[in-house]
């Protein structure tokens, strides 16, 4: 047979393996894959609800002053009554986070300067590493002006604020709560500059003292009443919700308007929320019934005084 047809033969018999050959050429110039493994079974992730209940407690001696060098031993905690174990305690200066509220209802009408004068004495007094936020309150909204910041810098906006229409304060008190809850900070504040009169929420005086006991909130309110200011001899309802708000949280009620005494005051609750003692404790009430529970702090000191939430209500079971 010619040569030339020999080959042309050849080829012909090895055509239906060449595609076969191609195909485990390929397979050899693959990279190597190791033989897969079964997933190993993961961990299941448990989300756990904290139940410690956090105080911060300010404690003064006859002349008002703030006590420090008190240990955990000189602390006693009750829960309706029942001693708890403290599981939680910090006497450092700590950082604060602060919310301030500014009441822009009308009824503030002639108070405005007040208003922004309180907000300018509390902001100055702030340190390195304190934040707070800006809040106005009137009609239906809860305005931010400013949100949580170490800047001294009041927005232009709290300068230009008028005065207009009702009061609801106690939004205001819940909005600020729930950005609080947020924070890292175990040491939290509302400030409030109002004259007291909730006219227009949606929450209650009970809603805002459970959304600022859950959040941790200690508030401190400054009365703008006619009642302080013009000294009028009307019983003012708004008043006591303010004082009611404070004592539950643990803060205080200053009735002075303006002034040095009002620089002064927001001068000491700076230095209050950087010196409280921070406690905390698990509850050893496991009912989950919603309702609320006193707590009283005592120290071994009995000449000293001690300010701090009166209680918080309990988390409700769902369903």
């Amino acid at each position: 047979m010619h040569f030339r047809a020999f080959i042309l033969v050849l080829l012909i018999a090895c055509a239906p393996a060449l595609p076969s050959m191609r195909a485990q050429q390929q397979e050899r110039q693959k990279p190597q894959q190791e033989p897969q493994k079964k997933p190993e079974p993961q961990d299941e992730t448990i989300s756990v609800e904290t139940s410690l209940v956090v105080l911060n407690a300010t404690i003064t001696d006859a002349a008002g002053q703030h006590v420090s060098g008190l240990k955990e031993k000189d602390f006693k905690i009750f829960e309706d009554g029942v001693p708890q174990k403290i599981q939680l305690f910090n006497v450092d200066e700590m950082p604060f986070a602060s919310a301030i509220l500014l009441d822009a209802s009308g009824s503030m009408e002639r108070k405005m300067a007040f208003s922004r004068s309180a907000c300018a004495s509390f902001i100055d007094g702030i340190r390195e590493g304190d934040v707070y936020s800006i809040y106005s309150f009137a009609g239906t909204k809860v305005k931010l002006h400013q949100d949580f910041t170490e800047v001294r810098d009041i927005p232009d906006s709290i300068w230009d604020m008028r005065a207009d229409s009702l009061t609801p304060l106690y939004d205001a008190i819940v909005k600020a709560s729930d950005a609080l809850a947020q924070r890292d900070e175990r040491r939290r504040a509302i400030m409030l500059v109002s004259d007291g009169g909730d006219t227009n929420s949606r929450a209650s005086l009970d809603d805002a003292v459970r959304k600022s006991s859950a959040a941790n909130v200690t508030v401190y309110a400054v009365d703008l009443s006619d009642a302080n200011i013009y000294k009028t001899s009307a019983r003012d309802f708004g008043m006591e919700a303010m004082k009611s708000l404070t004592a539950k949280t643990g803060g205080r009620f200053f009735k002075t308007p303006g002034g040095t005494a009002l620089r002064d005051a927001f001068a000491d609750t700076v230095e209050e929320l950087r010196k409280q003692y921070t406690l905390g404790y698990e509850s050893t009430n496991e009912k989950q019934d919603g309702k609320w529970r006193a707590i009283e702090v005592r120290v071994s000191r009995p000449e000293l005084s001690i300010r701090t939430r009166q209680g918080y209500f309990a988390r409700k079971k769902k369903g």
